[in-house]
């Protein structure tokens, strides 16, 4: 038995050899990696941050601004002195200081009267002389205003005709206002009342136009329309075309008025407006009748159209 496998012990004992000297030579090659690898990066380049670079912000710690030097800084020798225009004035000292209560005022922030009276006019024609009068007053704010419009003719102390009318004004464009209220007519055999909606303001071109329309009792309907127009010959003497008609939807024979277009007025007056608020005029005009109330008129033994000196003064405030 120990013949058999006396040859197996040489060969064990190569083997082991062998292995051993494998993982000697291994051993050796790492070794030498990684000295090579060392070698590369061996002995790093620090880097160094100048002190006047660095920023350490702290939350602990409030940012130190008087090292940092910001945009701007003290104005050089030669700047300009900003109040050397004013010689030396400032707003909001001095003479230019403002009050405790406020200087401006914002859009329909108040409400302001104004009193027009656009005719004032003594009217001569072959019919007799007589005082007519058109004026305006209006009380509230840039968009909601009280309206009260009066209109008359009177001779020999006596009130021949008049038109009034209060209305409630609402600006629904700028230069336009939308007018509600009623009209009460004195003045003829039966007087009338009217309920009014219109509106007033400046046309394109400057064109002041004045349109209302009118429902009264028994179905009685009427519209009035009015434009007046101011030419400037220069700053002070002004020119002013005007017109107006009138038409009714309904025969009012007690009155003198007829269905359709019953009447219109065009004339012209010369104004000197010795200030914006105060001008004296002088001026012509014609006045007509149409359709029936032409006709009721020659029945009546009255013209049908009447020329008209005027002499009148405007003013406002």
């Amino acid at each position: 038995m120990q013949s058999k496998y006396t040859w197996l012990l040489p060969l064990l004992a190569s083997i082991f050899s062998l292995s051993a000297w494998a993982q000697s030579a291994s051993h050796a090659g790492h070794s030498s990696a990684n000295s090579s690898s060392d070698s590369a990066t061996s002995k790093p380049q620090a880097i160094e941050i100048p002190k006047t670079s660095q920023l350490t912000v702290s939350s602990e710690q409030p940012m130190d601004h008087s090292q940092m030097k910001m945009q701007g800084g003290d104005a050089p020798a030669d700047a300009r002195d900003p109040h050397a225009y004013s010689d030396g004035l400032q707003l909001g000292v001095g003479q230019y200081a403002l009050s405790d209560k406020r200087q401006l005022y914002l859009h329909d922030e108040h409400s302001f009267a104004s009193f027009l009276m656009n005719r004032l006019e003594w009217v001569h024609s072959k019919n007799g002389n007589a005082t007519v009068f058109d004026g305006q007053f209006s009380y509230g704010t840039a968009f909601n205003k009280f309206t009260v419009k009066a209109e008359g003719e009177a001779a020999k102390g006596k009130l021949h005709e008049a038109r009034t009318e209060f209305l409630w004004g609402h600006a629904i464009a700028p230069y336009w206002d939308s007018q509600l209220g009623i009209r009460l007519d004195k003045g003829t055999v039966v007087n009338r009342q009217w309920l009014a909606f219109g509106v007033q303001g400046i046309a394109p071109y400057w064109f002041d136009v004045d349109a209302t329309a009118y429902v009264g009792n028994e179905g009685r309907t009427a519209l009035r329309l009015g434009a007046t127009y101011d030419l400037l010959i220069n700053q002070r003497l002004i020119l002013q075309p005007r017109a107006e008609i009138n038409l009714y939807g309904k025969d009012d024979s007690v009155n003198g008025i007829g269905r359709g277009l019953s009447s219109g007025v065009v004339g012209m007056r010369l104004r000197y407006e010795f200030s914006r608020q105060f001008a004296p005029y002088v001026g012509v005009e014609r006045t007509i009748t149409f359709g029936k109330t032409a006709d009721m008129a020659r029945a009546s033994g009255e013209k049908t159209g009447n020329t008209r000196w005027i002499a009148g003064v405007r003013f406002w405030f």
